[in-house]
């Protein structure tokens, strides 16, 4: 498994990691119906071209199966094909984004307990809960940020 940053961020790819994003989302959001899920999936494209750091990790062949977005030392966005998770990627992935970008904080939704857990086990703390995203529909949102980064 090979982990880089992207610099060029090439049509094909963004397609590709929004596919990644699609299966990693239904695998992981079952609070989410298919309608919402498509919707949302129309701004994906927009939120890889426009995220500073963009890394990605890819598969023996080269295809990419997970990918990180870093800001301002913000996790914005972790998703994982569901064929890789369980597999030691995601901490790979969010390892160098303290390493390389300082991720120190992150936000994450209640209603993925998975999520969540990994995250604590990455030594990030809840500090802050929303009962609404940041769209305004009802999906409680938790606030994280590491533990000893402040």
């Amino acid at each position: 498994m090979k982990i880089r940053e992207v610099q060029e961020r090439f049509d094909a790819l963004v397609d590709e990691l929004v596919q990644v994003w699609e299966r990693s989302v239904v695998a992981t959001h079952a609070f989410l119906s298919a309608s919402e899920i498509a919707s949302i999936k129309v701004y994906v494209p927009q939120a890889l071209q426009g995220i500073a750091h963009l890394v990605i990790a890819e598969d023996d062949a080269g295809c990419p199966v997970a990918f990180m977005g870093v800001e301002d030392g913000s996790l914005e966005m972790l998703f994982i094909s569901p064929d890789e998770r369980g597999k030691g990627l995601g901490k790979r992935l969010l390892t160098y984004g303290i390493e390389r970008y300082g991720v120190e904080r992150l936000t994450v939704n209640e209603q993925n307990p998975q999520a969540r857990g990994f995250y604590e086990h990455m030594g990030f703390r809840t500090y802050k809960r929303t009962d609404h995203d940041e769209q305004g529909n009802p999906y409680p949102l938790l606030y994280m940020s590491r533990i000893g980064a402040d």
